[in-house]
């Protein structure tokens, strides 16, 4: 063998490159185009319909852009996008060349608007592109409960997403270790047979507060690991504020936004309650509503405000009350507006600079509070249809809008949507189609990952719509899309043993000992029933009784004619007289002491037999 074919045969042996080999990545466009939302799915009246800022502008519809600013053949963007335009510029003279050489043109200069013309469109344009942009773009749905998710909690990195149902199960998703098949890694039941009606975590993320139906509330770690659950109180106290914990079920629970350690709960009970998280047997505060007059009216929504330093309570009057923690604070709210809604308050959101509240109702309404004026709404929406008491109302992250969900009506068309208004302007910005048979009832819009939660059901399923767009959105969704399932190896594989085990065949098993045998026979109830007597005599059976073992009353039914009531039919006196000649022949008891003096009887005839005659 010559030395050449020795080298190469060597060099067979060998791989060409050491290390981890790498992974085919996949190309993000072809990831999330199959999670694209369609143009219908979002009907925005002033906002779906206009570019965005740092879009590439309208010609990405038509096609690409190539590295020099021109477009590609095959409608594939090429290099970076073009410069954005400067204005006060020359446009120069076209040239008949296809390659442009040097710097890319510059655009076509501002025209000027005459003093006559009227710039409302203009004012308008501004004032749209002074909003926010709505991640609407892409949409994935966490799925797994059979009812309708009535509650929603993100933690504060958006890493983790909590999901409470009716169907009484709490579901876990974390982004960094889901994949494509978008599958939860824990199921917790709190409370058996009580709805999950509201989940929040801590400051720090580290654990959760978990409200159901019932009247304790719990708090899990990170990993869904019970921590503990809140006392109970004793429901035969008529003063709430001796009872150590709530006596009827939960409606609501925040964690304080800044204190790692205050918990605030409401219940069907009539109070609002502030826990310590460390302590389980014990409350810190019982806060009773101002009513009208005494009576257990539920607490139907509670929140904090951003500092935790102000409770807001949803009263089942229709009323919201207000309460500053300070020194010396009771239950008299600092803040009590009466008859804020004709029905249930379901949600309740304070802003960021403590001056705007927001309060949604099952009276189909939306109203905006400003709490340095509170004696009436700034704005109220109305048509906003709500069958749910989780519903919630909830802000962007920079403020500038407001949304909430709607339910689905039997006879509406609608669906389920997320309304967006402008929280500046006051009025409807957009309005999104989540589902087309299932309600709206919890929404979120986290600021880190940008990215829009909500949730949605009814009585047979329930899942959580997250809305992103992967030009603005981070981490999130993003991360676990592209993310394919494991491929099955070799490793994976297992064979299923077939055990054989000698002794469990009839023909090698021990016989029982009679002691054995006796023992089990005494826990058979057949075999250890006593036997019943026999008896002699009439009976049936084995039973005394000439009914054969039926009722009486069935028995004389079944003979007929012993309960015919014959006495209403025939005379009296025949009926004594048929036993006259038993009498004479046979005198048992007084008639045989005056059978010698006693005269002969002598019967007078029937009046009937005369007028017969």
């Amino acid at each position: 063998m010559e030395a050449g074919d020795m080298d190469e045969a060597t060099r067979a042996q060998f791989p060409l490159s050491f290390g981890k080999p790498s992974k085919v990545q996949t190309q993000t466009s072809a990831v999330h185009s199959s999670t694209r939302r369609t143009s219908a799915a979002s009907a925005s009246p002033n906002q779906s319909s206009r570019p965005e800022p740092g879009s590439r502008g309208s010609r990405d519809a038509s096609g690409g852009l190539n590295g020099r600013g021109e477009e590609d053949d095959d409608g594939v963007m090429i290099g970076p996008p073009p410069p954005p335009p400067q204005a006060n510029q020359a446009q120069p003279p076209d040239t008949d060349e296809e390659v442009m050489i040097g710097p890319p043109r510059p655009p076509l200069a501002t025209k000027q608007v005459d003093s006559d013309d009227d710039g409302s469109d203009s004012g308008m344009d501004d004032s749209m592109e002074d909003l926010p942009r709505i991640p609407l773009s892409n949409e994935i749905v966490l799925r797994g409960h059979s009812k309708v998710v009535s509650a929603l909690a993100v933690d504060h990195s958006g890493s983790r997403v909590l999901s409470g149902s009716y169907d009484y199960t709490v579901r876990m998703y974390d982004f960094q270790g889901m994949n494509s098949k978008l599958q939860s890694f824990r199921q917790l039941e709190p409370f058996e047979g009580h709805q999950v009606r509201s989940l929040s975590w801590s400051p720090t993320s580290d654990r959760f507060l978990c409200i159901t139906g019932s009247a304790q509330a719990k708090i899990y770690d990170r990993d869904g690991l019970t921590l503990g659950e809140f006392i109970k109180g004793d429901m035969y106290i008529r003063d709430l504020k001796n009872t150590k914990g709530h006596i009827s079920g939960l409606t609501g629970g925040e964690w304080n936004p800044k204190s790692k350690e205050t918990i605030l709960t409401s219940s069907e009970d009539g109070s609002l309650r502030i826990w310590d998280a460390a302590d389980f047997k014990s409350q810190k505060q019982v806060i009773k509503p101002k009513l009208a007059r005494p009576a257990r009216i539920p607490v139907t929504a509670c929140a904090w405000d951003r500092d935790g330093k102000r409770i807001v309570g949803g009263i089942g009057d229709g009323s919201i009350q207000i309460w500053s923690i300070k020194p010396g604070w009771g239950s008299r709210p600092d803040i009590h507006v009466e008859k804020a809604h004709a029905d249930d308050i379901t949600g309740l959101r304070f802003s960021t600079d403590g001056q705007i509240l927001l309060s949604r109702s099952t009276d189909s309404t939306l109203k905006v509070w400003d709490l340095r004026q509170i004696k009436c709404p700034v704005r109220v929406f109305e048509d906003l249809p709500n069958h749910y008491s989780q519903t919630n109302v909830a802000f962007s992250p920079d403020e500038q809008l407001l949304f909430t969900g709607t339910s689905v009506e039997r006879e509406g068309t609608s669906g389920g949507l997320l309304c967006f208004f402008d929280r500046r302007k006051l009025e409807l910005v957009s309005r999104v189609g989540i589902s087309p048979k299932c309600s709206v009832v919890c929404c979120a819009w986290h600021p880190r990952i940008n990215q829009v939660f909500a949730t949605v059901g009814d009585k047979k399923e329930g899942g959580t719509h997250i809305l992103y767009d992967p030009s603005i959105s981070q981490r999130g969704a993003l991360v676990c899309v592209g993310r394919a399932p494991r491929k099955k190896s070799v490793d994976d594989f297992e064979v299923q043993p077939v055990i054989h085990n000698p002794h469990a065949l009839p023909l090698f098993r021990d016989q029982p000992t009679r002691k054995r045998q006796r023992e089990k026979a005494l826990k058979d109830p057949l075999k250890s029933h006593k036997p019943e007597l026999p008896v002699t005599g009439p009976g049936f059976g084995g039973r005394v009784g000439t009914s054969k073992g039926s009722l009486l009353t069935q028995y004389l039914l079944k003979q007929g004619g012993l309960i015919k009531e014959t006495w209403m039919e025939e005379d009296p006196r025949e009926a004594i007289l048929k036993y006259a000649d038993v009498a004479a022949k046979d005198p048992k008891y007084i008639a045989p002491a005056y059978a010698e003096t006693q005269p002969e009887p002598v019967f007078t005839k029937s009046d009937s037999e005369e007028e017969e005659k």
